[in-house]
């Protein structure tokens, strides 16, 4: 049986999972009902896996194949959102306030599909293929923690010479495929910056320091970090999304609290934005007479595919389904992905699945509460990472 047909057979038992998992979505290091899911499929399809890693419990890593071959890795994310779903779907979300807003049901269903045609065809299989079933993507760093305990060195089984991962993504329509070498998603790094300054009564100003006058100064400022810092054809976003002051109209207070993202593409561009941005804020506050706290949050590294790992998605994807359906990604998007701990630390690449049916119009973004994986998109992505390792060569 070839890798389609194969994966045609499964395909009904790959939509009935990923509706399962959508009906129990889980927080970061919280996603026990979905871990277990993932270990009794794993059971049923007579693969072996290690339940848990090192300060993620609720990870799961199996791997196929002769272990004396080279290995490669397919990962998915397992973790939802803290949104309230709006869908109105058979297979909604029966816990509160969380759902799969992301699509990481149908990341992780899609690679359980994998494994189950993989499975079928172990014994002549290329390389040796190892699956993450990584927690806590959307916060927390899972990657990073599953990085940290050895998922790609050797330390839990077989050291990995390439990786790969897939998103969902709604700009694209059901069938296409999408990357780029080089940079593909942002730095997710976070600060807080408290002004303090001296309350006074509202009829006064002049007897006190105010720092609500100085954050809205550094609110608009912090953007002459993008358009006089960094050259213009820098992607750099800095974006205030909190603003904390005060308890009464007439009062003005001790201090104001801003909270910002910034998103960089480069760790040259990390590095110089937080100069930039610390030096402004202190200058701003110095301005009026204010002090300020700057507490910076290092967030997810840049997603930097690997040239020759994204050559090779686009000519699996080209050959796989047409030239027509793979789509070169021609700028990077500003959102974060934690798959790019992996690939700091080993070649691989993040590709897009389309998840727009092909008769709509525009479709939900992602983190709406009215996302939904479109199951179409499943036997790509189950196709795509079977190619990856069916036509996989020494490297």
């Amino acid at each position: 049986m070839n890798a389609q047909a194969a994966i045609e057979q499964r395909l009904p038992q790959v939509v009935d999972f990923r509706h399962s998992l959508h009906r129990i979505p889980e927080l970061a290091f919280e996603e026990l009902k979905t871990a277990a899911a993932i270990r009794a499929e794993l059971k049923r399809l007579n693969i072996t896996c290690v339940e848990g890693v090192p300060n993620a419990p609720t990870a799961t890593v199996a791997w196929l194949g002769d272990t004396s071959k080279p290995c490669i890795a397919l990962r998915a994310d397992i973790d939802a959102l803290p949104i309230e779903e709006r869908t109105a779907l058979p297979y909604t979300s029966t816990h509160p306030g969380v759902m799969h807003a992301c699509g990481h049901d149908g990341h992780t269903a899609t690679l359980m599909g994998v494994a189950s045609v993989l499975k079928s065809m172990e014994s002549s299989l290329p390389v040796c293929v190892k699956l993450l079933w990584q927690p806590a993507e959307e916060a927390g760093g899972g990657g990073n923690r599953l990085v940290q305990a050895g998922v790609l060195d050797g330390r839990i089984g077989p050291k990995v010479q390439a990786i790969f991962g897939l998103h969902g993504w709604p700009g694209l329509k059901v069938g296409m495929v999408a990357t780029k070498p080089g940079p593909l998603l942002a730095a997710t790094d976070n600060f807080i910056a408290t002004f303090v300054g001296r309350g006074c009564h509202g009829a006064f100003p002049h007897l006190g320091r105010d720092p609500i006058i100085t954050a809205c100064q550094a609110v608009l400022n912090l953007q002459q970090t993008v358009s006089r810092d960094f050259d213009p054809v820098e992607p750099l976003v800095v974006t205030v999304g909190l603003f904390n002051a005060g308890t009464a109209v007439n009062v003005i207070p001790d201090t104001a609290t801003i909270q910002a993202t910034v998103r960089t593409l480069t760790p040259a561009a990390r590095t110089k934005a937080a100069e930039c941005i610390n030096r402004r804020l202190k200058g701003v506050a110095a301005a009026h007479d204010c002090q300020v706290d700057v507490k910076w949050i290092e967030g997810y590294p840049a997603t930097i595919n690997d040239p020759a790992a994204a050559d090779y998605v686009a000519r699996i994807a080209r050959q796989t389904f047409g030239p027509q359906r793979f789509y070169p990604v021609a700028m990077p998007a500003m959102g974060g992905e934690d798959f790019a701990y992996y690939l700091e630390k080993t070649k691989g690449c993040f590709f897009l699945v389309g998840v727009e049916p092909m008769d709509a119009n525009g479709y939900p973004s992602l983190h709406s509460d009215l996302f939904n994986f479109t199951d179409a998109a499943l036997p790509v992505g189950m196709r795509m990472f079977t190619e990856l390792v069916l036509n996989w060569a020494p490297q």
